[in-house]
Order: C-alpha cells, then sequence, then structure tokens
C-alpha cells in the first residue's frame, strides 16, 4: 500500500515551493532601485510572507544569542542592527498599503499579523542570553575604541533593552509581553474604527440652494463624488478635512456646517461597534501598568525620559509657557468673530461651526484675501516642484520622475533624488489624493531604510509622502490651500531627513530621533513655503501660467498672522489633553467624555474652539505612536523658526554656508544626542521668541 501519511507531506511542501515561486517577496528578481513589488504583490503574498520573514529574523536572532565566540561589537550589536531585513521589507511594504490604500482583506491581516510582531519585538528585547551578549559589550566599550557613531549605536541599543524589560523579573516580562500584544491590537482596531466611521458616514445634498456660499470648485468635487456613489441628483460630503473644511469657510447654511463639523467631531464616538471609548480606558489601563512596571508613576514620565525634554513636568511647564499668550490671543479673535455673527443672527453665541466661516469673512475684509481667489496659483504639480527647487537650492538635489516604478495604486508618481554631483541619493513616492481605503491625514514612511554595508556600499532609501489633498475633477486639476501647501512642503521636510541620511547603521538612520525632534525638519521646510521668493517659484496660475501677482504675495504675508490664537489654540488643547491622559496613574475605569470635558475645563478652554483631536479619533495618540509626544509639533516649532532666523539673520534664505550645516544635522540621524545636533549646527540654545513672534503672540 502506499503511504498516503508521506504523499500528504509532499503535496504540502511543492504546495509550498510553488506559492513561495509566485511570491514576489521570494522573488530572486530585482525591481529598480530594489522598491518593493507593488506590481506583482498580491493580498494573499502578505501573510505567507510574514511568516517567512519572522521565521528567518527569529533564526538570524537565534544565531546571535548562541554564538559561542565571545560578544564583541560586530558580532552581537551591528548584527542585530542588519537582523529582520526581509521581515522589515514585508512589513514597511504591508503597512505602507493598509495605510494608504487599505481594504478588509488587509484589515483581517494586520489584526493577525500586529500581535505576533509584537511578541517578535518581545522575543528580542526580553531574550536573556541575548542581552547577557549586549550587556557584556556595552560594560566594555571604554576599552573598544569605537568610533562615536559605534559609541552611539551602542549605548542606544543597550537603553533600548532596558526600556524594553531586558532587566525586568520573569514574571514581570511575562506580563510586559501580554500588554504589548494586546495594546498592538487595540492600536490597530482603534485605527479601523475611525476609518470606517469616516467611510460610513455619507451626506448627500439634493436642494443646491443649501449649497449656498461654497465655490464651484467645491460643489463640482462634491458633485463628482455623488456620481460615484450612484447619486447623479445630489452632492456628497464626508467628514474628511478636504470635505467638510471648504464646508465650514465658505457654506452659508449654518445647519450644513454644524452636520458635517460634528459629523467629524463625533467619529468613534456613538456607542456603536465602532466606539473607541473602551480601546482607551483599556489602552490607558495597560499603559499605566506598563509604566509601573518600569517603576515610574505615569506613561508620560516613561516614554519621555529619552525625548529631549525628559519628563511631563518640563513639557506640562512648556506647554504652559505658549498656552496663555495663545488662549489670550484667542478670546481676542473670538470677540471679534462675535461682532460678525451678531450682524446675521443678532443675540445668537458663536459656535466652533462659525469660526471657519466668519474668519475668511474676517480675513477677506481686513486684508482682500479670497483663498479661492489664491487656489489657482496652487496647482498641485507646481508646488510639489517648488518644494523640490527649494531643495535643489538649499541643497543641490536633482528630482527626476520615472515612469517605469511599480505602484500600488495609479495615483502613486516616483521620482529618482539625486545629489549635485549626480550620485544617487534616494527614491521619493508621493501618494497625494483621497481614497476610500486611505487613512486621513498626511505622513511620511520609508519604504527601505539608508545604511552602509561591510563592503563599504551606501544603500540609499526610499520613502515615501502620503496626503489627502484635493483630487483633479473634470475641469479643474488639483488645486490646494495655503494650509495644504503648508501640509505638502512639511511632509517633504520629513522626506528629505530621512533622504539625506548618512548613517552607517539603520536604527541610526534618518528619522530615527526622538520624537520631540522629528518635527524639526519637517516645520523647518514650512518657512519656505510662504517667503516670496519661493512663491514666485511655485505659485503660477494653472489656466494663464502667470506667477503670483507681488500684492498678492503681500497680502497673504500681511495676513500670516491672523487667526493663530484659534490655530495655536487648537493644537495646543490637544497637546495638553494628551499629556493629561498619560499623567494617569489609576487604572481605574473613566468616562472618556467627562475626562476630555474635565481636561477643557482646567486649561480654560473657550467653548467656541474644539480640540483639535477629539479622543476617540485623536489617531497620533492612541494609534501612530505620538502618545505623550503630541507637544513635540509646538516643542518643534520653536526649534523650527530658530533655525529658520538662522538663515533669515544673513539676508540670505538660501545662505549656502548655514544650508550645508542644516543639511549636516539632518544627514546626522540619531547618531549624536538631538540636543547636541542642533548646538553643532545653531552655535546655541534655541530661541522661543522667534516662533511666538512668527505667530504673532508677542510683538
Amino acid at each position: 500500500m502506499k503511504n498516503l501519511h508521506s504523499i500528504f507531506i509532499i503535496a504540502i511542501a511543492m504546495t509550498i515551493i510553488s506559492c513561495n515561486s509566485e511570491n514576489p517577496f521570494f522573488s530572486e528578481e530585482h525591481t529598480p532601485y530594489d522598491a518593493p513589488a507593488f506590481d506583482k504583490i498580491q493580498t494573499k503574498h502578505y501573510m505567507p510572507a510574514f511568516r517567512a520573514g519572522i521565521r528567518s529574523a527569529n533564526k538570524e536572532i537565534k544565531a546571535i544569542a548562541n554564538n559561542p565566540e565571545p560578544a564583541t561589537f560586530e558580532n552581537t550589536i551591528v548584527a542585530l542592527d542588519r537582523s529582520g531585513m526581509m521581515l522589515s521589507r514585508v512589513s514597511s511594504a504591508f503597512f505602507n498599503v493598509l495605510e494608504a490604500d487599505g481594504n478588509a482583506e488587509l484589515d483581517a491581516i494586520a489584526e493577525k499579523v500586529s500581535p505576533k510582531l509584537s511578541a517578535y519585538s518581545d522575543n528580542i528585547m526580553l531574550n536573556e542570553k541575548l542581552f547577557k551578549r549586549v550587556k557584556s559589550v556595552y560594560d566594555k566599550r571604554h576599552e573598544l575604541s569605537l568610533t562615536p557613531e559605534q559609541e552611539r549605536l551602542l549605548t542606544e541599543t543597550y537603553k533600548n533593552f532596558v526600556r524594553s524589560g531586558a532587566n525586568l523579573s520573569k514574571e514581570d516580562k511575562s506580563r510586559l509581553k501580554e500588554i504589548n500584544q494586546e495594546l498592538a491590537v487595540l492600536s490597530l482596531k482603534f485605527s479601523q474604527n475611525v476609518q470606517k466611521e469616516t467611510n460610513n458616514y455619507e451626506l448627500f445634498i439634493t436642494d443646491e440652494s443649501k449649497l449656498s456660499g461654497l465655490p464651484e470648485s467645491v460643489k463640482q468635487a462634491a458633485k463628482e463624488l455623488a456620481q460615484a456613489a450612484g447619486r447623479d441628483d445630489a452632492w456628497k460630503f464626508y467628514p474628511t478635512r478636504t470635505s467638510f473644511v471648504p464646508v465650514l469657510q465658505y457654506a452659508d447654511n449654518r445647519d450644513l456646517r454644524r452636520e458635517l463639523l460634528l459629523a467629524y467631531t463625533t467619529r468613534a464616538n456613538h456607542d456603536n461597534e465602532f466606539d473607541n471609548k473602551q480601546i482607551i480606558n483599556r489602552t490607558m489601563h495597560l499603559r499605566v501598568e506598563k509604566a509601573k512596571i518600569f517603576g515610574f508613576d505615569n506613561p508620560a514620565d516613561y516614554i519621555l525620559e529619552e525625548c529631549m525634554a525628559h519628563d511631563s513636568k518640563t513639557v506640562d511647564a512648556f506647554l504652559q509657557s505658549v498656552w496663555e499668550p495663545s488662549l489670550a490671543k484667542a478670546k481676542e479673535e473670538a470677540a471679534v468673530l462675535q461682532q460678525w455673527l451678531e450682524k446675521d443672527f443678532p443675540g445668537e453665541k458663536l459656535q466652533p461651526w462659525d469660526w471657519w466661516y466668519y474668519a475668511e469673512k474676517v480675513r477677506k475684509a481686513e486684508f482682500d484675501i479670497d483663498e479661492q481667489e489664491l487656489k489657482p496659483y496652487f496647482e498641485l504639480t507646481n508646488v510639489r516642484h517648488g518644494a523640490f527647487e527649494v531643495a535643489h537650492r538649499l541643497y543641490g538635489l536633482n528630482f527626476e520622475k520615472l515612469y517605469d516604478m511599480p505602484v500600488y495604486n495609479n495615483d502613486v508618481e516616483v521620482f529618482r533624488v539625486t545629489d549635485a554631483d549626480n550620485h544617487l541619493i534616494g527614491i521619493l513616492y508621493t501618494d497625494y489624493f483621497p481614497r476610500a481605503g486611505k487613512r486621513p491625514g498626511a505622513w511620511m514612511n520609508n519604504l527601505t531604510s539608508q545604511w552602509v554595508d561591510d563592503n563599504g556600499v551606501d544603500h540609499r532609501p526610499i520613502v515615501i509622502n502620503v496626503g489627502n489633498f484635493t483630487k483633479p475633477t473634470a475641469t479643474e486639476p488639483s488645486l490646494l490651500s495655503m494650509d495644504d501647501v503648508e501640509t505638502l512642503f512639511h511632509e517633504f521636510g520629513h522626506a528629505l531627513h530621512g533622504l539625506l541620511s548618512r548613517s552607517s547603521y539603520i536604527s541610526l538612520s534618518g528619522t530615527n530621533v526622538p520624537r520631540d525632534f522629528v518635527e524639526l525638519p519637517s516645520q523647518f521646510m514650512e518657512n519656505y513655503c510662504y517667503e516670496p521668493e519661493v512663491m514666485r517659484m511655485y505659485a503660477k496660475h494653472y489656466k494663464t501660467g502667470e506667477v503670483i501677482p507681488d500684492e498678492l504675495i503681500e497680502k497673504i504675508n500681511k495676513a500670516g498672522k491672523f487667526n493663530q490664537g484659534f490655530v495655536k489654540t487648537e493644537l495646543l488643547s490637544a497637546s495638553i489633553l494628551d499629556m493629561d491622559f498619560h499623567e494617569l496613574t489609576t487604572t481605574d475605569d473613566f468616562d472618556v467624555n467627562e475626562f476630555e470635558k474635565k481636561s477643557m475645563e482646567n486649561m480654560r478652554m473657550i467653548p467656541e474652539i474644539i480640540v483639535r483631536y477629539r479622543p476617540t479619533f485623536f489617531n497620533h495618540i492612541f494609534m501612530t505612536g505620538y502618545e505623550a509626544g503630541y507637544y513635540s509639533y509646538t516643542w518643534s516649532a520653536v526649534l523650527d523658526s530658530d533655525a529658520f532666523y538662522a538663515f533669515k539673520e544673513t539676508g540670505d534664505i538660501f545662505n549656502a554656508e548655514v544650508a550645508a550645516r542644516f543639511r549636516r544635522l539632518l544627514e546626522q540621524g540619531n547618531t549624536k544626542d538631538a540636543q547636541e545636533l542642533y548646538l553643532e549646527f545653531r552655535g546655541k540654545q534655541a530661541d522661543p521668541k522667534y516662533m511666538l513672534q512668527k505667530s504673532g503672540l508677542i510683538e
């Protein structure tokens, strides 16, 4: 008789070989620049690739931990830095597509793989034999004649192990693994709930009179959305910024403004299957428990230990120092808007859904600026070219569009970035338009990181900028608001930080820096988009090619400090709310809405403004890793304003000597302490006055 068991085993093996041979992650074929083979990757390929990547990475870690040779910097620290490369390739491709072009199948894979990735990480950081080798190298670091960069890698590696629990008891290690795996699942579920709530809400308007005040371009975009949904008789709106912000700015219909703002600000807060309040409770319980395992009173102090700020008291004091002038300015602005509201609604009180509308009226009256008049000058490809030109003028970089690169969506464009001597700097992907599977907001990701191998080969990075700008319609290209222009420059600043990296080690390269330093390069770039010299590079009328007139540039700059009380108060209130959550010391249940209400009361938030991110859709702190870190946008604003003044005080915003110093800051990644990097560039501590002056909060 035949051995059916053997036949069954052989059949399985042949199936695996067949699957692997068609899986791009296992292919020996190389794409241009070793970019992900997005044109060949299918959903079915991810899970087998994750399993293989985790197996391969675990095998590498086991070999390092069990190496019979004495632990050295090379066979332990460098080997760790270079481990898991296949898993990294799979993860970066998958999670980028999940965020930018996701669907239910990818969500299901993420739910399966997230706890596995958390367990993989813990199996490294809580591996006693491995940590023993790391510690033995660290303990003799002064005898090893290491370079400063090698010392940094060694120190950061050792600290990462300690902060991940390597010195904990066996019981605490076991509990920490459970906490980390559950947090990974909760984070993913939080994000999915926000996305589903956003996608599930649709507002169809069939009476065109209710759209009074809206620009024709906004109505056209809403009409095309409705048509795509099979509703030729309507205009469609939904709770994303590209859809509802123009309504808040221009719609005369107060009820419509209220409807869309509340739809946006109450996402995942409806006591339904997508409600995030219990997820927030559980997340904070686990974060408090984790902080206490490490000997900290609250999550904020544990998280901030490795940041520039170092502890929650420093952050709280910093936020209060800018909150007071911001709130005072917001109150002044609210009083002015209240007067405008009274003209239309005598006796009515200014509400959050009124602010944008009347601010736009005041802007037009006081500065003679109509954003609809500006938009034709801010065509997306021209603005992107302007950002590229700034990088060329500052750092000598050149950008060449590539047409043969594999992409995951036809909206994605790819550019080869080279230095002044034509050497490759890296590859930049841009993905700017909203779609059903894309999460809200804008961000930068690495698809591959920069590092230098043993043969001295510098592996250049591949980075991506993702946004949610208005998609071209049948009658117009993508036209940006000034906020959109600023966002494009911001994310491009992150991209430059990744592209210009010159580190020998993956874990120190690019944007792998403290969270309250990572926003410096991005916010620094924002300064350029408002400079007259730069605006003349990119602000060209999409129909005529006419460069934006000087009088419009002058108006924009005069209005630059307008409404900054609102902008800063909206931002800082979210930062303070973040800190309030992460300064919790108890794991008792709490009412999320009441918690938010009390936080707003304590900071004396005015009712005319809603916090930028209410808890149930605050992805930054419950999903994307900015917990106890949202303050970093304002912290970095102090750094970026001071850094830009280094150029301004020379009289040349493209001063070659200053640009070379700032490029050196970008190139070094995390190879030095962030404070040391900034002092090397500037020669002194950052002065907050430049940020406060730029915002009009002080004279």
